[in-house]
């Protein structure tokens, strides 16, 4: 993979990956690059400056990239271990624990936020949580 910084004819810089200097290269004589400005099809390479680095200072891409990022890695873990997902029902599911309805346990889920506001409007005590269900890489 090889990232390069472009521009338009209009001026706007961005970058973008590419599989190598050799797909950039194809796709440019297809007219296959746009600006993810703009959308102008008039796209070339910018100055850039290399940036080279060696396996033993390379940071590793499958462990958290920070202690912030370890905490909240840990914080998942931990709601995932002792809650109950209800998915799709956690505002019905919140609301009658909070009724008595329901068994009363933690729970996470998802909510829009219509659902959610009017929860905490009723005095339902919810969060949001700092990640989505999409699969971690």
């Amino acid at each position: 993979m090889i990232k390069y910084n472009l521009r338009c004819t209009k001026g706007h810089d961005f970058e973008s990956w590419f599989s190598s200097g050799a797909d950039y290269d194809r796709l440019e004589a297809g007219g296959l690059l746009s600006c993810a400005i703009c959308g102008s099809a008039n796209v070339s390479k910018a100055v850039m400056a290399p940036q080279v680095s060696t396996a033993e200072t390379a940071p590793s891409l499958s462990g958290p990239a920070s202690p912030a990022e370890q905490m909240l890695r840990d914080l998942r873990q931990r709601i995932e271990q002792n809650a109950d997902n209800v998915g799709k029902n956690f505002a019905t599911e919140a609301r009658n624990i909070h009724q008595g309805t329901a068994p009363n346990r933690p729970i996470y889920g998802q909510a829009n936020g219509r659902d959610a506001r009017a929860l905490l409007e009723d005095g339902v005590p919810v969060i949001p949580l700092p990640w989505d269900d999409k699969k971690q890489n």
